[in-house]
């Protein structure tokens, strides 16, 4: 009989599929592939739409001596929306906590210095008189008593509260003990309450992030050279995909990463959407041949489809075969798919003269089927082979990643008109994690299954056992 996990699968299988749709989903994608910090994401929330009066009332109304300059700058030949903190009427000159984004700190001179715990030395000499170091109880004491919305209050104390774990985690000091320098200066904190602010007026119902180009190279911290990303910054991006890319500068700030670890929900190539609004986020530096922004894009999730599957024409390629031996036969079959075709496949059939044999079927592209077809008299014993050409209708497919405690696993779901009719973990994948980690190949594919659906094992994997 089925466990209750397993009955709680198939129902919410049977929903999904049985699903009509209702009403769209706002995605907010962000493409970091020139990484992320603070400003950039201000930036392109302006540029995609938020007023920049929402960000002038909170920065207002936090009443720590803080405004914002607004401008449009050029990177690369793409205008984007640039975002300074000013203090005192002047450009804060350290910025979210790794100087200015885009800058090589060992090119600037300014030490790569962040949060400590306590027991540090507070006399540090990176310290401005405008970037004074704050605790976590002092800065959610700040975002409390400001007349940010409550939701915005939530996001913002959760980016420091991300911050904050993640040095606490480096330095191995309590969470609360953290000492925040550059990160907790006016720019910072202007930075990430107005990063919670613009989210929350965007509203969006799911935040979905690009893998992250974390950049290259070398900074300088307090605690001596470190490469590229930062350790605070690579504790934040833990789970997420990240790579390196063009500039060999830092492109990943803390508070970049923890902005993404607070909003995003999931990291993704660029979902299916019908997109509304497009920002462009400056970050300082503008590098030759290589925009530094981050792009933010707003769209539904319900896309127009056509009212029926798609169609394609496939050319079928057939061949009677009855003196081949079988480990060739499964041979030829792997060759056949790793050449491009479609699908592969034998079915047995009685020949004349009662002799046993095999169907062996090609569906291959219009474009491959004289290539396949040479395959298939190179490679099996048949004398002659037919084709035609048939309609198919296929449904709209797409890949999404999960990440299972063994490593990650691309479900492949099938839709009609929008809505998930089948999806299913890919094989390889399982195949692969399971052989590595020594786990049983079903177990890896029930809980990927799960995490798709948004349905957990009710005990874990691991307390269970299973008998030859």
């Amino acid at each position: 009989m089925m466990g209750s996990a397993a009955v709680a699968l198939v129902a919410r299988q049977i929903s999904t599929l049985t699903r009509l749709p209702d009403h769209p989903m706002r995605i907010a994608y962000l493409d970091c592939f020139s990484g992320i910090s603070g400003d950039m994401f201000l930036g392109a929330l302006i540029d995609a739409g938020v007023p920049a009066r929402v960000f002038e009332e909170a920065v207002a109304g936090l009443d720590i001596g803080a405004s914002l300059a607004i401008s449009k700058v050029d990177r690369s030949g793409i205008t984007a929306t640039k975002v300074d903190v000013l203090v005192a009427g002047q450009i804060a000159e350290v910025k979210d906590s790794h100087n200015e984004h885009g800058h090589s700190l060992e090119d600037d001179g300014h030490k790569h210095e962040h949060m400590h715990g306590h027991e540090h030395d507070h006399s540090h000499d990176h310290e401005r008189k405008h970037s004074h170091g704050r605790g976590l109880k002092e800065i959610r004491e700040i975002i409390a008593r400001s007349s940010l919305s409550n939701e915005a209050k939530t996001t913002a104390s959760a980016i420091f509260q991300a911050l904050g774990a993640a040095e606490s985690k480096i330095h191995n000091v309590p969470v609360e003990t953290i000492h925040f320098h550059e990160v907790g200066a006016v720019d910072a904190l202007v930075d990430i309450v107005c990063a919670a602010v613009g989210a929350t007026h965007l509203a969006a119902d799911e935040w979905v992030c690009s893998p992250l180009n974390v950049g290259g190279g070398t900074v300088k911290c307090a605690h001596g050279t470190f490469p590229v990303p930062a350790p605070a910054t690579l504790e934040l991006l833990r789970d997420a995909p990240v790579f390196s890319s063009g500039p060999q500068m830092e492109l990943v700030t803390p508070t970049g990463a923890a902005i993404v670890k607070t909003l995003a929900k999931r990291f993704s190539s660029f979902p299916q959407m019908k997109v509304q609004a497009i920002g462009y986020g400056a970050g300082t530096r503008d590098f030759p041949a290589h925009a530094n922004v981050v792009r933010l894009t707003l769209g539904d999730s319900h896309v127009e489809v056509a009212t029926h599957p798609q169609q394609d024409t496939v050319t079928v390629i057939e061949a009677n075969i009855d003196d081949l031996n079988p480990q060739v036969f499964g041979y030829a079959i792997d060759y056949l798919m790793a050449e491009g075709a479609l699908d592969a496949f034998g079915v047995p059939v009685q020949m004349k003269k009662g002799r046993p044999g095999m169907l062996l079927t090609i569906l291959a592209r219009p474009e491959d089927a004289s290539r396949l077809t040479q395959i298939l008299f190179t490679e099996t014993t048949t004398l002659g082979v037919r084709s035609r050409d048939e309609q198919r209708h296929i449904l709209d497919r797409r890949f999404e990643v999960v990440h299972t405690r063994w490593g990650d696993v691309r479900i492949k779901i099938a839709s009609l008109n929008g809505t998930v009719s089948n999806f299913a973990p890919e094989f390889e994948d399982c195949r692969q994690l399971a052989a590595k980690h020594r786990v049983p190949l079903k177990t890896v594919m029930q809980e990927a299954l799960y995490l798709y659906s948004g349905t957990r094992f009710s005990e874990p994997a691991s307390a269970r056992t299973t008998q030859a």
